[in-house]
Order: C-alpha cells, then sequence, then structure tokens
C-alpha cells in the first residue's frame, strides 16, 4: 500500500524534471525553525541538553551517521530540497568564514528547541531554566541579515537570487507550547501565548519580505495529541479524552488553535504583501491519515509507539529517552510514524513532505513556475 502513495510524489518530481523552468525558478532555500528543520546548528552550538542526536541511532537510515537532526534520517525540509534538486541544506553554524558561492543554494538557519518568542518571555514565566537554546526565531532572523552580504552584494543580486528560492519559516512555535506544558501549564493558561506566537511568526514572515523574499512557506503545527510524549505524559483514564485514533483530543484541539490563528494571520500579511506567494504549509493535514490509517502506508507497528524509547505503553520514558542508557531503537524504523517520542521518523516525514508538496508547491509553486 506504501507504493501507491508514492505515486503523486513520483508525479510531482517528474513534473519539476519535465517542466524545464521548474528546477531553474527554485535554486535555493533558507530554512528557519526548530527541531523539525534543524539539519545541525543545535549540536554545533555546543549546547548539551540533548546532546545523544550526535550519536546513531540518529542518523542511521539515511545517513548512515548522526548530523545533528532529530530523527533517523531526513526531515522534510530535505524531501523538498530533493523535489527541487537542491543540495541539502548546510546549518549555518557550520559555514565559518567560507565564501558566498558556498551558499547559494541556501541555508539551514533552525535550532532545536528553538522558539518563536525570545527567551526573555520564558525567563519572565520562569521557565528559562528549561529552554534547550536560547537562539530563537529572532536569533535566527538575525543571523540571516548577518549572512545576507556574503550571498549577494547588491539589491538585483539579492532580488535575483530570493526570487529563485523559497524561504521556509518554520515549523516554529511548538516549543513556545512544549515547555510551559510539560512542567504542568493547563491547555487555557498556554492558549493565551498563541497571539504572542502567531505575531512572532508573521512579524519573521514580514521582515524576511521586506529583505526581498518572494516565496514563503510558514508551516502550522503537528497534531501534538497524538505524539508518543504528548500520550505519556497527560495520559488520561477517561476514554472520552481520546479520540478515534487514540489521541488526545484536547491537545489536538489546541494545535487547530495554533493553526486557525496562524492562517488568519497569513491572510492579512498576503493583504500587506500582494506581490508575494505566502504559502500555509497544513503539516496537521498532512500528517493526520498517518495517525488514522498507519497499516495502509506501510507503517505496520502504528503511529503512536515510538521506535527508539525506554519502554512503557508508548515507548517513551522521559529517564531513558532515545539514545540515553535504558533506551532502544527498533529494528525497522520505517515500519514506525514515531521515531522517539517526539520526533517522526523519516518514512513518516517523506510521506508528510509528498502531501505537502503535492498540496501546497505543485498549486503554488510549480504552478508559477509556468507562467
Amino acid at each position: 500500500m506504501r507504493f501507491s502513495f508514492f505515486i503523486p510524489f513520483l508525479l510531482i518530481l517528474c513534473r519539476c524534471s519535465t517542466v524545464s523552468s521548474c528546477d531553474k525558478r527554485y535554486e535555493s532555500i533558507f530554512s528557519f525553525g526548530d527541531s523539525l528543520a534543524d539539519t545541525g546548528n543545535f549540536l554545533l552550538s555546543g549546547a548539551l541538553a540533548f546532546p545523544v542526536i550526535r550519536e546513531l541511532p540518529y542518523g542511521e537510515t539515511f545517513f548512515s551517521h548522526a548530523t545533528g537532526r532529530c530523527s533517523d534520517g531526513r526531515l522534510i525540509v530535505d524531501f523538498i530540497a530533493e523535489a527541487f534538486r537542491i543540495p541539502y541544506l548546510p546549518p549555518y553554524l557550520s559555514l565559518g568564514k567560507g565564501k558566498g558561492k558556498s551558499f547559494r543554494h541556501g541555508v539551514n538557519f533552525a535550532v532545536a528547541g528553538a522558539t518563536a518568542l525570545d527567551p526573555e518571555f520564558f525567563f519572565d514565566q520562569k521557565l528559562g531554566r528549561i529552554l534547550w537554546t536560547n537562539n530563537s526565531l529572532s536569533v535566527q532572523l538575525c543571523w540571516f541579515k548577518k549572512l545576507k552580504s556574503s550571498i549577494c552584494s547588491t539589491k538585483k543580486d539579492c532580488d535575483d537570487l530570493f526570487m529563485k528560492s523559497i524561504f521556509l519559516v518554520g515549523e516554529i512555535g511548538g516549543n513556545d507550547y512544549n515547555y510551559p506544558f510539560f512542567v504542568g501549564g493547563s491547555i487555557k493558561q498556554v492558549q493565551a501565548s498563541v497571539p504572542l506566537v502567531v505575531e512572532a511568526i508573521t512579524k519573521a514572515a514580514s521582515m524576511l519580505v521586506e529583505e526581498g523574499a518572494v516565496t514563503l512557506m510558514v508551516p502550522g503545527n503537528f497534531p501534538i495529541g497524538c505524539s508518543a510524549v504528548y500520550l505519556t505524559i497527560f495520559r488520561s483514564p477517561n476514554r472520552a479524552d481520546y479520540d478515534d485514533n487514540g489521541c488526545l483530543k484536547g491537545f489536538n484541539a489546541f494545535a487547530k488553535y495554533h493553526n486557525t490563528h496562524l492562517k488568519l494571520a497569513l491572510e492579512k500579511l498576503r493583504l500587506k504583501y500582494p506581490h508575494a506567494k505566502i504559502i500555509y504549509a497544513d503539516y496537521y493535514s498532512a500528517a493526520m491519515p498517518l495517525f488514522r490509517a498507519p497499516r495502509s502506508f506501510g507503517f505496520y507497528n502504528g503511529a503512536l509507539r515510538a521506535c527508539c524509547g525506554g519502554g512503557g505503553p508508548y515507548n517513551f520514558n522521559n529517564s531513558a529517552r532515545c539514545g540515553h542508557i535504558g533506551s532502544k531503537a527498533c529494528n525497522d524504523p520505517s515500519s514506525y510514524v514515531n521515531w522517539d517520542g517526539i520526533h517522526l521518523t523519516e518514512g513518516a516525514y517523506k510521506l508528510v513532505a509528498a502531501r505537502l508538496i503535492n498540496d501546497s508547491f505543485s498549486s503554488s509553486l510549480l504552478d508559477s513556475s509556468l507562467s
């Protein structure tokens, strides 16, 4: 059954290879976000909160070694790059003093653990001590502005480059909610910060447009109520708290709440910048089929239990997380949706990316290549 799902993805790749202007139109990607997109910045930053991602089993599936990605292999950003025949993005902190030509195909600024809001917000909430990193979205934007002069030296040069670039603004914001949720914050309490988080994301998108970005892809939140870490921490004896897929209804409703606010904010941004292509990437809808019918997509070990973990109903144990003593990785990550309790497997990311490419890229990006 999984083969049939790949057909749309292969067709999109074929479209890219047969439509002559497709590959030429988008030649680079600039990515911002958190662990869903980080290709190595967290490790290179010297942070030690989650050092296990520098070792196997992280990276085992595709790269055969750890790369700093929080999965067994490639991420959504990697599959988007592949679809447009763009090289995998180097993490910003690996660039050093290289020449501008070495990152003309794009750069990844994302950092695992990053937030949309600045660290000061969390310190004010007495949550600063649990932050994985201080490299928030605003820091990543500063990195981009600092690097811009090395990438393109004149306005025309920048305009020409960014006209052929995709700016992936996220996923970001999930950690703004994870941190307070994981220390006992209620859905009602955390919901109060949604407008602030959405504002930070849209301000970032606005700044990038002002800097010359034309095509922006802004992802929403995944269905966090289906995540092994949430299912473990907030396990409930009340069956009414779960949907038919075994996911926590309250947390999925929260994710939808964030996504609704983000979509409304992006609509306003489109009115402000009519020349820009601002695409909402519906991660929630792209992922939900995997949780509704995982076996239909070849995930025979299901969607809710992690491949790599330290036991328990969902194979997530905070004292024995993936890579730590007491944890063990499954033999076949491709048969699981969830990798380590928090992040998805390469197989799941590939299918989510295929859906996004089919729905968002084919209608907005590939069609524009024909004009």
